[in-house]
């Protein structure tokens, strides 16, 4: 019998597992990563030798707290520098700055809370936190991924509408409205993660030596309930959403009698960096989705057997924590892509070194380089 216990993703696992000559059978599984806390898939007949994969979770189970402190130390700074650029800068906030910004916060929240789990891993899965911070923790979690693609479909919604639809005037382009969506968008990522507040718990497990901090379902049914509220609000219904919007905004931008349209090369430097937040938001959520559905097969004993379980668990680790890293590289694109961010956060830090009079001439000589490009553009 081989016997281990591991932190899968932001959760605690215990896999007990006998493999016997032909078949391997699990006696007890908790998989709190995918958010849910079942038995494990029947034996299959071709699975030999389970205890082979053991290797593979001590190997994940060393790297997770180095891995997760390096997620958090960069995401923390970096997407606090981000809000204080767009919380700091003197000019108002453009509609694409809020669902940027608020994006911006999200992942500072996720990153803020990946050090509970560092600690957690690193103190042999042991949850010394207490069991509202079990909650709270987990819950910010979840709420970040709902935020955050609904805060992307929003922002592309809000290109298409800038470069598509010029002369379409909508409310979604008012900053005022813009905030108050962004209300409502954090408003219903809590409502999407009420069953981690409400079955998030802390268990002692004395064989182990361990209190866990895991799911309990009350019935495996809120596990597939589960997989797929993150497979519909977090994929398949925003992105052919965002799809249409970006199919339409490419052309638009190679589109050369649009862009003589008065406010439209601003328009388009804010649009190239939407887009590249958007690609790497796919790349970095795609297979962790995919794992999603994957687990809702496995749930319905489509795939089965010990191996396939394994597979899924290290893919699960693997593809979350790619998931993870997303909050960390989003302001780095922002300032690579950005050059209107790159010139903001410039203005902003020369006028927090600078004196009062001198910030001041700093502002209004920026303030007139842009109003000479876009009258320049204009007679052009």
């Amino acid at each position: 019998m081989w016997s281990s216990i591991w932190a899968n993703s932001h959760g605690f696992c215990v896999r007990k597992v006998i493999c016997g000559s032909s078949a391997c059978d699990s006696e007890m599984m908790l998989l709190n990563g995918t958010d849910w806390a079942v038995p494990s898939p029947s034996p299959g007949p071709s699975d030999e030798n389970c205890s082979e994969y053991e290797g593979s979770w001590r190997l994940l189970s060393s790297l997770q707290p180095a891995f997760l402190s390096l997620i958090s130390a960069v995401g923390v700074v970096a997407n606090s520098f981000v809000l204080a650029v767009f919380c700091l800068q003197r000019k108002p906030c453009s509609v694409p700055d809020v669902y940027l910004g608020n994006l911006a916060a999200a992942d500072l929240v996720m990153v803020l809370c990946l050090p509970f789990w560092a600690v957690t891993t690193a103190n042999q899965f042991h949850w010394v936190f207490g069991e509202l911070l079990c909650k709270l923790v987990n819950v910010a979690i979840s709420m970040n991924y709902f935020c955050s693609v609904l805060f992307l479909l929003l922002v592309s919604v809000d290109r298409y509408l800038a470069l598509v639809r010029p002369m379409c005037p909508s409310r979604l382009r008012r900053p005022v409205w813009a905030k108050r969506v962004c209300l409502g968008i954090w408003i219903l990522g809590f409502l999407l993660s009420l069953p981690i507040l409400l079955f998030r718990t802390v268990a002692s497990f004395s064989e182990y030596g361990v209190d866990a901090c895991f799911l309990a379902y009350p019935h495996q049914a809120w596990r597939v309930q589960r997989n797929v509220t993150v497979n519909l609000v977090g994929f398949l219904v925003p992105l052919p959403v965002v799809a249409f919007c970006s199919v339409h905004i490419i052309k638009a931008l190679k589109d050369g009698s649009v862009a003589m349209m008065p406010g439209v090369r601003t328009e388009r430097k804010a649009t190239q960096l939407v887009l590249v937040v958007l690609v790497v938001f796919v790349v970095c959520w795609t297979p962790y989705q995919l794992q999603r559905f994957l687990d809702t097969l496995d749930f319905f004993q489509v795939t089965a057997g010990c191996l396939w379980g394994h597979i899924l668990d290290i893919g699960e680790q693997l593809f979350t924590y790619l998931a993870y890293s997303n909050s960390a590289v989003n302001p780095f694109l922002y300032v690579i892509v950005g050059k209107h961010f790159r010139r903001r956060a410039k203005v902003v830090f020369q006028q927090l070194l600078l004196s009062p009079r001198d910030s001041t001439s700093v502002s209004m000589s920026v303030v007139s380089k842009e109003t000479l490009r876009t009258s320049s553009h204009l007679i052009r």
